[in-house]
């Protein structure tokens, strides 16, 4: 039997606001307002975006830009960045764009998400950037892509689409 050996063992600790208070809040603001005050740093970051080390690095009307490096921390077994790193870049951004779309009260959530990966990511892509954009936004749905891409090189890592049924 292999013991592993404790000698590289790294430790991460993170830290995240009770998201509680900011549901509430939320539901008073549009969807534009409410991702205005996150990018103002007005309101606590959702816990996810702390545990991925992503930020909302701008907004617009039916637009969120993502940021987050990749980290050794997001390896999985065969030595890269999961996939599952570039999915949750690519959904948060997705659905936070169709949610400037949205007024206060009204909701969205995901019903399908497609990614495509064009490349793999390491911690040596450096920092990665995801925009989305929404294509259509209806009184019952929404549809809108976007791109993950590395900011040092411009190369497109991956590539995705979602349609979001709208809740309210």
């Amino acid at each position: 039997m292999h013991t592993v050996d404790d000698s590289s063992l790294r430790t991460k600790t993170l830290t995240w606001h009770d998201p509680l208070p900011s549901l509430g809040e939320a539901a008073t603001l549009s969807g534009l307002e409410y991702m205005r005050k996150l990018v103002a740093g007005e309101l606590p970051p959702p816990p996810i975006a702390v545990l991925l080390g992503m930020t909302v690095a701008e907004v617009g009307e039916g637009r969120a830009v993502f940021e987050a490096e990749p980290g050794e921390h997001h390896y999985n077994p065969i030595g890269s960045v999961h996939g599952g790193f570039a999915a949750t870049l690519l959904d948060s951004a997705l659905g936070c764009a169709v949610h400037t779309t949205l007024p206060a009260g009204v909701g969205y959530t995901t019903l399908d998400l497609q990614v495509r990966y064009a490349r793999g990511i390491s911690v040596d892509t450096g920092t990665v950037r995801c925009e989305a954009r929404v294509l259509h936004s209806g009184r019952r749905s929404a549809i809108a892509e976007a791109e993950l891409t590395a900011v040092a090189t411009g190369k497109l890592l991956a590539h995705g689409t979602t349609t979001c049924a709208i809740l309210g």
